[in-house]
């Protein structure tokens, strides 16, 4: 099939104006103009966009999909305020609510011309939802304890969830492991999560420097979040924590975690010079969640720093319990605009660079830049095909400032994952999206009580 477009953006080459990619067997067999590619494959269906343009699926570094029902029941509070609330509505929920919730984000993304996926969870719901509507990505399993006595038992059930996800879409979904934060977990459990990870070669995602009340509690031994916190769960609250006089980044550093080859650090945004070198020193990737960290007041990462030194950095859009939306649109737009804001660098932070980092670059934060990211021959078919025609996005000159800074999620009119196609003209492939809604709404109800 030569999937058409008025621009195609391969991401790792200039665009193409008037281009198509050619799809065969869930790969990408050619790239280029397409007069050229009609002509050497005159047989080959053609699907064309029109003025559209046709782009790698979106990779999505951080994602909560279970969490989808949260939206908007927690607004306007601070990042310690509102991690609180959410914990305090989660019981509110049964099983089978939390596999709906996961459902309903699976359909966001698809509808958001998201293709990859890196989702934390405890409940593995996001894993199944992910399976189900076919989408690519890595699952971390979610551990936390502070009560070292509990740390084998909190491992154990992991590995269990670990082997069992496994099997739900080889090929597509990965799994890994995901010690939730240095205010979360005792060190023994980092020791014990880094012993799995190395041992059956996961990839691992940690939250971390995410606020300032979590770098005051590692560091100074007490802040709102550390006695909230062992409040709401009651899990910690007789643990002692003495002030470590270092950063969250340090003192992860020290139980072993960022000797991984493959380690997702999420957030970053309290981080100082001898943080982010670290980082770099150990190639820890960075999840670049720019709306959640504006939204929750947890600062802004210092995204210059980060590609000056090396890193590999790609956007999340985190979870609609902190973020509403999944669009990866207005993560590039708004993401873009606080750097340029706060650095005054606007000639450094361009349009055509957020595209990279939402495809190609975060493909490479999560090392599977080689099989997604970039419109390339032999990289699998992960494709968006997204609508540059309305009255807002006319006339087209930069298909890369139309993108970012004139489209959002409602003008993707198609998803593509491994040569299937997910998503198209607000249908699903394999998903009930008005079900998925129907059961969503029930949910309201209980998390409004």
């Amino acid at each position: 099939m030569l999937l058409a477009a008025r621009y195609v953006l391969p991401v790792s080459a200039p665009h193409i104006e008037d281009g198509a990619v050619l799809v065969r067997g869930g790969a990408i067999e050619d790239v280029g103009a397409r007069a050229d590619l009609e002509a050497r494959y005159p047989a080959e269906e053609v699907r064309d966009f029109g003025l559209a343009a046709l782009l790698p699926g979106f990779v999505d570094t951080h994602t909560h999909l279970e969490y989808t029902a949260f939206r908007g029941s927690v607004d306007d509070l601070p990042y310690s305020q509102w991690k609180m609330q959410v914990m305090s509505k989660e019981p509110a929920l049964d099983a089978q609510d939390w596999e709906d919730s996961a459902a309903l984000g699976a359909i966001d993304a698809l509808s958001c011309g998201i293709t990859t996926i890196a989702d934390i969870t405890s409940s593995g719901a996001s894993a199944r939802a992910a399976a189900a509507a076919g989408l690519r990505g890595v699952v971390y399993r979610e551990v936390q304890t502070m009560e070292k006595h509990r740390v084998p038992e909190v491992m154990r059930e992991a590995a269990e969830d670990i082997a069992a996800w496994r099997g739900l879409a080889p090929g597509l979904l990965a799994v890994g492991i995901a010690p939730h934060a240095p205010y979360s977990c005792h060190p023994e459990l980092f020791l014990r999560a880094a012993e799995l990870a190395a041992a059956e070669s996961l990839p691992v995602a940690i939250h971390l420097a995410g606020s300032r009340d979590e770098y005051d509690f590692v560091k100074y031994g007490s802040s709102p979040l550390a006695v909230d916190f062992a409040d709401e769960t009651g899990g910690w609250s007789d643990v002692g924590w003495l002030p470590t006089g270092v950063s969250p980044v340090r003192y992860v550093l020290q139980w072993g975690l960022f000797r991984l080859p493959n380690v997702l650090g999420v957030h970053c945004v309290q981080v100082d010079d001898s943080d982010i070198e670290v980082l770099a020193e150990n190639d820890v990737a960075v999840a670049y969640c720019p709306r959640c960290n504006a939204k929750l007041g947890m600062g802004t990462a210092p995204l210059q720093k980060f590609i000056e030194r090396g890193l590999r950095v790609g956007i999340g859009t985190d979870s609609p319990a902190s973020n509403n939306t999944v669009d990866e649109f207005d993560e590039m737009r708004i993401g873009l605009l606080i750097q340029r804001g706060m650095t005054g660098e606007s000639a450094f932070f361009t349009a055509e660079m957020f595209i990279r980092l939402a495809t190609l670059d975060a493909a490479r934060a999560l090392k599977m830049d080689g099989v997604v990211g970039s419109l390339e021959r032999g990289k699998r078919a992960d494709l968006v095909a997204v609508d540059l025609s309305s009255s807002h996005q006319v006339p087209t000159q930069d298909p890369y400032g139309a993108l970012v800074h004139g489209a959002n999620q409602e003008n993707v009119v198609m998803t593509m994952v491994d040569g299937e196609i997910r998503y198209e003209a607000g249908r699903f492939a394999t998903m009930d999206a008005e079900r998925a809604m129907e059961r969503v709404e029930r949910m309201r109800a209980k998390l409004r009580a």
